[in-house]
């Protein structure tokens, strides 16, 4: 029997988004496909006896046209994929989607995905071959799996169909995982495995993403598994992110934890981090300021003035005057100013990035702050060199009446004509 898709497959998954097909586009957001993965129930039907339902009903008589050889088991046309594609309403694409889904059998994936992925999809239709990819894995997942390790070429396919295979048989995906990795670098196929874990065992995924060195794939893994870790709650969270025992990891799972806790509770985030390792804590208070900021800009800052000199403080410091420099440079400036003593390289970098557009002359002033001569003469040029490109004539007056050093002046002069030059 063929499991069926239930709809709220398709609720979420059209909510998603991703890159194109694996070995067609950029590597796609391991996020997108994501709930298909966990999704129970798809009743398998044979395809004869659901299309002689499906007439019966009328719920879409357009399913049951098909020539007779396509009930023979004879590839789908292509042109009913696309039918149903160029649906404009979403839930009816869906619907019409997982009907067509749902009368397929098992040996028929195969020629199916090939043909939508020959079809010239765009990025915009992941959701349907998301779909495809779920019930395949519901089907036959190793038969999906040797199809997208063979013709795929970014994780989309392959962690998509292992998510799916985990919820059900978790030792099972667990071990194909481990025997088709070779080498000592991270096993990529875990992170399809730990994605469908963290839906119902976050303990689990969580023991295997601590076994992965560091690498993307274990970065992909953490992001994977941090959402179903935050639906248990601010506590449990942090809990969690500091029971992790590799020190890197650790660190790398408290400041994104922190960014995301902090816009429920800025002021919690921010207290916690100052019980948590310096380093981790000096590395992740930006981000955390930088949403409080946003939020409750007189708070934000009453608590940057209780902390003590240092780096925790120079970090908070940036967090306050990035988001301030994106809706008024000139307050951050006044701020910036009022607290040069905590302001390091690092400030007045981020400072410079935030106000350029609104404000490049102001910006532009701030890049001789910077200590270090390597990087205050690389953000001259990156700055100068954008400002030219949009007006020319307002960074060329900022540019003849300030002292620049010598080597970014003969570089701007060279990059200047290039840019008259083409802009002709």
């Amino acid at each position: 029997m063929k499991p069926g898709i239930p709809l709220t497959v398709a609720a979420v998954l059209i909510a998603s988004a991703g890159a194109f097909i694996a070995g067609r586009a950029t590597a796609p957001s391991e996020a997108s496909a994501a709930a298909a993965a966990n999704e129970e129930g798809l009743k398998r039907i044979p395809r004869a006896e659901r299309l002689r339902d499906t007439a019966s009903s009328g719920t879409d008589a357009r399913v049951v046209q098909r020539e007779t050889s396509d009930l023979a088991g004879d590839a789908p046309e292509i042109d009913e994929m696309k039918r149903i594609i160029g649906t404009v309403d979403p839930l009816a694409r869906a619907q019409a989607w997982l009907d067509y889904v749902n009368t397929l059998d098992p040996d028929q994936f195969e020629s199916v995905v090939a043909d939508f992925r020959d079809a010239g999809f765009t990025r915009e239709n992941m959701n349907e071959y998301g779909m495809l990819l779920t019930a395949w894995a519901k089907a036959d997942p190793l038969s999906a799996l040797d199809y997208a390790k063979e013709n795929t070429g970014t994780p989309f396919a392959r962690n998509t169909i292992l998510a799916t295979w985990v919820t059900s048989d978790p030792e099972g995906a667990i071990a194909w995982a481990n025997q088709n990795h070779e080498g000592n670098e991270a096993n990529p196929f875990m992170v399809g495995v730990i994605r469908g874990l963290a839906q119902y065992d976050p303990a689990r995924a969580s023991q295997l993403m601590g076994e992965m060195p560091y690498s993307d794939e274990r970065g992909r893994a953490l992001s994977a598994i941090m959402p179903h870790i935050l639906s248990q709650g601010s506590t449990a969270a942090k809990n969690w992110a500091e029971s992790i025992e590799d020190e890197r990891l650790r660190g790398g799972a408290i400041r994104r934890m922190s960014e995301e806790l902090a816009k429920e509770d800025p002021r919690g985030t921010a207290e916690w981090l100052a019980t948590t390792d310096g380093d981790v804590a000096n590395g992740a208070i930006d981000d955390v300021m930088e949403v409080w900021q946003r939020q409750d800009s007189s708070a934000a800052i009453a608590h940057f003035e209780t902390l003590p000199a240092g780096e925790l403080r120079s970090n908070a410091l940036r967090g306050l005057t990035n988001e301030m420099a994106s809706e008024d440079p000139a307050a951050a400036a006044d701020f910036l100013d009022s607290h040069a003593n905590d302001a390091d390289d690092n400030t007045y970098r981020q400072f410079v990035w935030n106000s350029m557009r609104q404000e490049p002359g102001l910006a532009a002033d701030y890049i001789a702050r910077i200590g270090d001569e390597g990087q205050r003469d690389r953000m001259y040029r990156r700055m100068l060199e954008g400002w030219m490109w949009r007006d020319m004539d307002g960074a060329s007056a900022w540019i003849g009446s300030t002292q620049l050093p010598e080597g970014v002046s003969q570089h701007l002069e060279r990059r200047m004509q290039d840019i008259i030059e083409r802009q002709q």
